[in-house]
């Protein structure tokens, strides 16, 4: 009988793991700047386009159906054009596994990153994922798989449980149990459940930690002790470099001269020009006092005459 469970379980695992066609993500990774930003004992969040992703999404109405942990290089793991493993996952029909960090460069990816994780426990994390390497996943586990066949409307209170009824192995995949198991080893919170001591004098939260099974990808993006590092703005971001195809972007010396209430007039400078000394030299004061004296006094002097002139005839 457990043969034919097997058998099955293996069937519905293939049939729930199969890509659907048409996906493309809305704003797939910056493969350079995921590079460059990521650490060991970060969790990738991953957005995928397999048929168990879609029930996953539902189930916990969110954007992210799977995660996985970066360690860093895993010694003995890399791809054939050697690009290294870097990531411990736990998928449907595998189990757990390594992957190189460029199997998700084509999906919406965000990175969680565990704030305070001092260098020994994050050691201890990566070593606990990298160590169960070869765990299988639990094809007995009918229960889950065959109630994913047929969705049905759930209530929100009770998707949670879903994912976990039927589940015997600690290490249930699409629950994100294998990383919730890593921080617990270093007793790392995630989404703790919290109670109050019923003492009013001593009023105090006590932490619980949850059972690995109820965990499950989007948890890692609400906790409040994880921290959402986002590759293209972690290292500074200038909007003003970016090349739009629907708009060419303006000439510096154009932009320079453009402003949005352009002025009618030009205000004179502010500060002296230079005097050019191979320009003629400009006529002084005292030169154009001497040129206009002249005339000045010819006025008089016919002023003067007139007068005279007026007054003969007036004693006449």
């Amino acid at each position: 009988m457990g043969t034919v469970l097997d058998s099955v379980g293996k069937l519905i695992a293939a049939y729930l793991s199969k890509e659907v066609p048409g996906y493309e993500p809305f704003t797939p990774s910056d493969p350079e700047h995921l590079r460059g930003v990521i650490e060991p004992g970060d969790v990738l969040l991953v957005e995928g386009n397999n048929r168990i992703s879609g029930i996953i999404k539902y189930l916990t109405q969110s954007t992210w159906s799977h995660a996985a942990l970066y360690v860093g290089p895993v010694e003995g793991a890399e791809e054939p054009n050697g690009e290294p493993h870097v990531l411990i996952e736990a998928n449907i029909g595998e189990g757990v596994t390594s992957a190189p960090l460029s199997k998700y460069f084509p999906y919406h990816t965000r990175v969680c990153r565990p704030v305070g994780l001092s260098h020994e426990d994050r050691t201890t994390v990566c070593r606990y994922a990298i160590n169960r390497i070869g765990f299988g996943y639990d094809t007995k586990n009918i229960i889950d798989l065959m109630r994913f066949l047929f969705p049905v409307p759930v209530p929100q209170r009770w998707r949670r449980r879903m994912i976990a009824i039927g589940s015997g192995d600690p290490t249930k995949i699409i629950c994100s149990a294998l990383i919730a198991q890593a921080f617990d080893a270093v007793r790392y919170p995630i989404l703790p459940k919290i109670t109050k001591a019923g003492s009013r004098a001593a009023r105090r939260e006590i932490l619980h930690i949850r059972d690995s099974s109820l965990y499950m990808p989007r948890d890692f993006d609400i906790s409040p002790y994880f921290e959402v590092v986002k590759p293209t703005i972690v290292h500074g971001f200038d909007y003003t470099a970016l090349h739009w195809s629907d708009k060419q972007k303006p000439l510096e010396e154009v932009a320079a001269s453009f402003g949005v209430f352009p002025e009618t007039f030009s205000s004179p400078p502010l500060v002296p020009e230079a005097i050019d000394e191979e320009a003629p030299a400009e006529i002084s004061a005292a030169e154009v006092t001497a040129e206009t004296a002249q005339p000045a006094e010819m006025v008089e002097r016919i002023t003067d005459l007139e007068h005279l002139r007026l007054l003969k005839k007036l004693a006449a």
